[in-house]
């Protein structure tokens, strides 16, 4: 059965898409940590980082690279935090998080008050910067 990234990939379950390529996706979380956290996926479905193959690896980190540099160009930050830790959802992914400090990151306190045409917005701005 497929999860629910593998969903969202088929566009079976609706997202904020950032990018895609033939073998990555990215878009924004739907309880971010700060304005512009986006999750960057492969399209397959393999739960844990370290499993995947060191090419597919080495290719979600460059995917996510370029991602990170659009989410700078729109969002107003030091940082673009990068962190992976896999236990939310059986799908690796990272998260790409716009931080000015290390609070910035904290799991347990996700921001309020982003409406959909927010995410919108943000979504279509990182998108036209992503090379």
């Amino acid at each position: 059965m497929a999860g629910i990234f593998s969903k969202i990939i088929a566009g079976e379950i609706p997202c904020y898409k950032i990018a895609e390529s033939e073998d990555y996706f990215a878009f924004l979380d739907i309880r971010p940590l700060q304005k512009g956290h986006t999750l960057v996926i492969p399209k397959r479905e393999i739960d844990y980082v370290f499993d995947l193959e060191d090419d597919a690896l080495a290719g979600l980190m460059l995917f996510a690279k370029r991602v990170g540099k659009a989410m700078k160009q729109v969002i107003d930050c030091k940082r673009i935090g990068v962190s992976i830790i896999g236990l939310e959802v059986p799908h690796t992914h990272i998260h790409l998080i716009p931080i000015n400090s290390l609070n910035d990151m904290d799991f347990t306190n996700p921001i309020d008050g982003l409406e959909p045409k927010d995410f919108q917005i943000i979504a279509e701005q990182i998108a036209e910067r992503f090379e």
